[in-house]
């Protein structure tokens, strides 16, 4: 590991994080280790008091019930082969009459106090005893040895030691590793982030299935790239769309000036009219243009509330009525009562608008359009369908794309906008569109989804 990537993964937030967690750790277990010491201690201290109490008490029972001989033979057997105790016993003159310990402490109850070694290689001892007054003026003293309550603590001290230590040490490492797995995340990241600086948009931050917050963050900034690239694509696409769209109009208007500028008279003032209605053209193609981007940006979106859609389709057809009739077509209505949707009513209407204008556009005298609302499955679909020539299947999946007309449309009036105003509606409020063939003529269906 380079001494770069080792300051990098120190310099991360995961890596400062696990430095905070095992301070606090280190300090809960100092506190915890000290608690416990101080338990296991007193335990040890009133372990120590129950069993000299215990033995005080019985060896008082034997004076009062046998005697002082019987006291005294009592310690002396117990002090002759490995005593757990020690012992003395004094008369009421101080003199020795039976026991092991070197003297009599000089304070009453308890008291701690250290043996010389008795012997080449021995040990000092420290001990805790207790002296006690006893009846015909005898004085006796128990004492514990304090060694195995020393090996316990020193035990409990060395435990407490080492976790200190390790804990620091264990922490410091898994600190290393999830930096290192940090970093690894979020130089994948980066690397995406520079290929697509680059313009390589079709690269996208690569998952490792776990589905936690790192695969979270990457399947959302993959969203947001897939957007990115599809209004770029889209970008491309309505600038070449609009390139050849108008270069045949403002050729046209062009020749009809230059036209204009060399005649006079009838002539002259008929080619600035028709000039004119070339121009009043290209202003509704921008207008049209200008309307899919407001309604591509979302900003609608903050209007957006509960819309009837069975009242709104039929309150559309009902405009459309009276343009049918002087066409010589019908409109027919199979729309469910009370269906509902959320979104914002205008472009929902304009979008149903879209769709009744382009098919009394493009269809014959005598054509039938069938406007529906069904919910299916708990969700909500609604179709505009016309039994005129149709669509080819090739090019369905193509209405509705700017400017993009049949070739036997081409001199119907329109700019190709309509369907795709619709498609920017649709979008925004999560509707799906499709074109289909309604055998004959051409069904458009809208799927809100859930309603």
């Amino acid at each position: 590991m380079s001494f770069a990537l080792l300051t990098r993964m120190m310099r991360t937030a995961s890596f400062g994080l696990a430095v905070l967690y095992t301070l606090l750790f280190a300090a809960s277990v100092s506190i915890l280790g000290v608690v416990f010491y101080l338990i296991v201690q007193n335990s040890l201290d009133r372990q120590i008091a129950s069993r000299i109490d215990a033995e005080i008490a019985l060896l008082y029972q034997e004076l009062t019930s046998e005697g002082k001989d019987a006291l005294v033979a009592e310690v002396q057997e117990r002090t002759a082969v490995s005593p757990a105790l020690d012992y003395l016993v004094l008369d009421a003159d101080g003199s020795r009459l039976a026991g092991n310990l070197p003297s009599m402490p000089s304070t009453v109850g308890w008291t701690d106090l250290s043996e010389p070694p008795r012997g080449r290689g021995d040990l000092p001892r420290d001990l805790r005893v207790r002296n006690v007054a006893l009846p015909q003026g005898l004085r006796l003293a128990v004492g514990d040895d304090l060694a195995p309550i020393e090996n316990i603590r020193s035990a409990l001290i060395e435990a407490l030691a080492w976790s200190l230590l390790a804990v620091p040490l264990l922490s410091l490492a898994g600190g290393l590793a999830l930096s290192f797995g940090f970093l690894r995340r979020v130089d994948a990241i980066t690397r995406t982030a520079d290929a697509i600086i680059g313009g390589d948009l079709n690269q996208r931050i690569p998952t490792r299935g776990t589905n936690d917050n790192f695969d979270r963050l990457s399947e959302t900034l993959n969203q947001m790239l897939d957007r990115i690239q599809a209004l770029m694509d889209s970008l491309r696409q309505v600038s070449n769309d609009i390139a050849h769209s108008l270069k045949t109009p403002l050729g046209h208007l062009r020749q009809k000036l230059r036209a204009a500028r060399a005649s006079d008279g009838l002539k002259c003032k008929k080619a600035i009219d028709a000039a004119m209605a070339d121009i009043e053209n290209l202003l509704e193609t921008f207008s049209a243009l200008l309307r899919i981007a407001q309604i591509e940006a979302g900003t609608r979106r903050v209007g957006f509330g509960q819309v009837k859609v069975s009242s709104l389709l039929a309150h559309v057809a009902e405009v459309y009525t009276a343009a049918a009739e002087q066409e010589d077509k019908s409109i027919t209505l199979n729309i469910a009562p009370k269906v509902t949707t959320w979104g914002d009513k205008a472009l929902l209407t304009e979008m149903f608008s879209n769709f009744l204008d382009n098919a009394l556009r493009h269809t014959p005298r005598g054509t039938n359009i069938e406007v529906s609302l069904a919910e299916r499955d708990s969700n909500t679909v609604a179709f505009v369908a016309d039994d005129g020539p149709g669509v080819p299947a090739g090019d369905r999946d193509l209405i509705f794309r700017r400017f993009y007309r049949l070739a036997r449309s081409a001199k119907t009036p329109g700019h190709g906008l309509g369907l795709s105003i619709a498609a920017a509606v649709a979008d925004l409020h999560g509707i799906t569109l499709s074109a289909e063939d309604n055998k004959p003529g051409l069904r458009i269906r809208v799927s809100f989804g859930a309603t």
